[in-house]
């Protein structure tokens, strides 16, 4: 077991940094690819933008962090698949507004049920012990990440 982090050498702690971030990582792709349903995550990621309500291309750009032509594209190919709707905007005929579709929410909730699952199965191979150290360990997680 590692040393308590009071006793940790600055070298310990920052390779505690980089594996947790790296374990981190590790989990979040393997979650990503492994359970999707037929969605890449990118396009998963702006079902869920939309998840909330109506947006502009350009809102769901400036939140995903990616340029106009690249939403551009992605968003096509979710309307070709029934994923996403586009209408006018009432308040501005120039601006489209981004609407998720029955058939995006229902796709939404599977990938998350998906993605449950294959995390579940894992967590079942594990003992009561290593079970109650998560617990521990994702209040920890959810404390840094609220920070």
């Amino acid at each position: 077991m590692p040393a308590p982090a009071a006793t940790m050498s600055r070298a310990q702690k920052d390779r505690l940094t980089s594996d947790l971030r790296m374990a981190c990582m590790r989990i979040s792709r393997r979650v990503r690819f492994e359970s999707t349903m037929d969605v890449a995550p990118h396009q998963f990621s702006i079902l869920v933008r939309l998840e909330d309500g109506p947006r502009t291309p350009k809102e769901v750009a400036e939140i995903e962090q990616v340029s106009a032509p690249s939403i551009s594209r992605t968003v096509g190919s979710l309307v070709e698949r029934g994923l996403v709707s586009r209408s006018d905007d009432p308040a501005d005929g120039r601006q489209v507004i981004l609407s998720l579709t029955s058939e995006g929410r229902r796709t939404i909730k599977e990938t998350r049920r998906r993605r449950d699952q294959w995390l579940a199965t894992r967590l079942e191979h594990l003992s009561d012990d290593e079970r109650a150290l998560l617990v521990e360990a994702t209040a920890l997680l959810e404390r840094v990440a609220a920070e």
